[in-house]
């Protein structure tokens, strides 16, 4: 459901490449959930490409490969879907500060965080 939320939520948004290990099987339901609820409704004109990443792809049955893999895609570059987890550790310090704070704090706490690593990322990249 977030990821449905997300997607309904995309305005001004004209064509995204969704990565997500199961793109196949949500591609399928997605738009039946959609209007089977009265709070969703995709952005008109929006243009929805599933795709499964390199890693998950693997575990998919062989007619997936073609459809949903990157390297089939106009536009699409490689993703590395699972940089996200790589800050679970550092986050999970701040996590106890966290807790005590108001969500918009913690919020601010978070992203605070996540674009510190992305800075030092792009600092060391080359």
């Amino acid at each position: 459901m977030n990821i449905d939320y997300s997607i309904c939520q995309s305005q001004g948004i004209c064509s995204t490449i969704l990565g997500y290990n199961v793109a196949c099987q949500w591609q399928t339901n997605f738009m039946h959930k959609v209007w089977e609820n009265n709070h969703l409704l995709v952005p008109e004109g929006m243009d929805i490409i599933a795709a499964v990443g390199k890693f998950h792809l693997s575990a998919h049955k062989l007619e997936c490969y073609p459809q949903f893999s990157l390297k089939f895609m106009e536009g699409a570059g490689q993703m590395d879907g699972k940089i996200i987890e790589t800050l679970w550790a550092p986050l999970n310090k701040i996590a106890p500060s966290a807790q005590a704070m108001p969500a918009a704090h913690r919020k601010e706490l978070y992203d605070d965080h996540i674009l510190d690593s992305n800075w030092k990322k792009l600092n060391t990249i080359g």
